[in-house]
């Protein structure tokens, strides 16, 4: 278990956090960041950023094999206002949030044929929010969808994924200055999907970007946002939540790009798991660079291990050109269900299976409220619901 730690302005602190000469990001991925996938070896389970995902499950994504011959059933319902264009890959707007940066994203961008556009106006505010649901209908697919926010504009995005397949997407935000998005994408597919992706969000001056990842479901779901500043002001809040069953393989790897001055950055992510072979990868990259002057940045990562059998590995890492900043920390901790909270609960009156409900509810509580759609809320609390039948039954 690693406890919390703090940087206030000026000072540092030993352990995983580095206090760098120059930037040290590239040393940790095996190619630098590209649209071409030829550009990316083939990975082998040796790379840093590989050493904890299965390859043999990826179904050919990482190695260039997967072919597409699947499809997804895609919805998007739009407030009035608001665009919806699907385009080619000559669109000038697809790419500017980021490059992919591994071999199964340049793959996604290279292999998709047409892009969803979605847009909101300047200075408009949305009083319903973007729904977007992609149902698997099995076999191979590759996607690419971009958001973008006018100056001044404010909207919800709720991204839906259910069904069965093997698919891999990218997905960009891109905020001008002074808008607002909120972004919930739910990952809530069929035992035996493959979901890779990467979320690379452009935060423009003063804008503010708020994500919350949830995933239940699928055999192996691998998720990568990321986040840059297009200018001064801007502020990030990435959210996530995840239940990791028998079996499956979840990994959420971020990526926190401070380059501009006077940003802020929260990360939070909990995740419980509960069955044999269970395993759960949460890394958390935050590069503060000489330019950020001013920045204020803290990453969370929590796990609760609900049985025997399951496995965490949890790396936060933060890196630090600068000593003019607010503060900047970390922490991550992984520990089993604690009894004295079920003797607290059960000494009151409270059955034992509706207290670890309880407590597990409690620990993923503060996460499903920064949805701010009940609606959601209740459909996520229910499905907390159904994974904890398997554990407390």
């Amino acid at each position: 278990m690693a406890e919390a730690q703090n940087i206030p302005a000026g000072s540092t602190t030993a352990g995983s956090i580095a206090v760098a000469a120059e930037s040290t990001v590239a040393t940790r991925m095996s190619a630098p960041p590209s649209f071409d996938v030829a550009d990316f070896p083939v990975p082998h389970g040796r790379e840093e950023e590989w050493r904890f995902t299965p390859l043999e499950r990826l179904r050919g994504l990482h190695d260039g094999t997967a072919e597409a011959g699947g499809g997804v059933k895609a919805d998007v319902s739009a407030p009035d206002g608001v665009t919806v264009e699907t385009v080619g890959r000559d669109d000038a707007r697809l790419g500017r949030a980021g490059k992919p940066v591994d071999r199964v994203a340049a793959q996604a961008y290279s292999a998709f044929e047409k892009a969803a556009v979605v847009t909101v106006p300047k200075e408009t505010v949305l009083t319903e929010p973007i729904r977007v649901s992609i149902q698997g209908q099995g076999g191979v697919s590759f996607g690419h969808t971009v958001f973008e926010l006018g100056a001044f504009a404010e909207a919800v995005v709720v991204i839906d994924h259910t069904g069965d397949g093997v698919r891999a997407a990218n997905v960009e935000y891109v905020l001008g200055d002074g808008a607002k998005l909120t972004v919930v994408s739910v990952q809530d597919w069929d035992d035996t999907a493959v979901h890779c992706s990467q979320h690379n969000a452009l935060v423009g001056r003063d804008a503010t970007f708020k994500s919350v990842v949830v995933t239940f479901g699928g055999d192996v779901v691998r998720l990568h946002p990321r986040v840059n500043y297009a200018g001064p002001g801007g502020e990030a809040e990435l959210y996530g939540l995840y239940f990791t069953d028998d079996g499956q393989h979840q990994e959420h790897r971020l990526f926190v790009d401070h380059e501009a001055s006077n940003c802020r950055s929260n990360v939070v992510y909990k995740g419980a798991l509960q069955g044999q072979d269970a395993h759960a990868v949460w890394i958390g990259d935050v590069l503060i660079r000489a330019s950020a002057t001013g920045t204020d940045t803290y990453e969370l990562n929590r796990n609760l291990v609900l049985t025997d059998g399951a496995r965490v590995d949890s790396v936060p890492n933060l890196e630090i050109e600068t000593g003019e900043i607010v503060g900047a920390g970390h922490a991550s901790a992984t520990g089993r269900f604690e009894d004295e909270q079920l003797f607290y609960l059960m000494a009151r009156g409270i059955p034992e299976q509706d207290a670890r409900r309880l407590v597990v509810r409690g620990f993923f509580a503060e996460l499903v409220q920064q949805i701010g759609l009940p609606d959601l809320q209740d459909r996520l609390i229910a499905r907390i619901d159904e994974e904890l039948e398997e554990s407390v039954a």
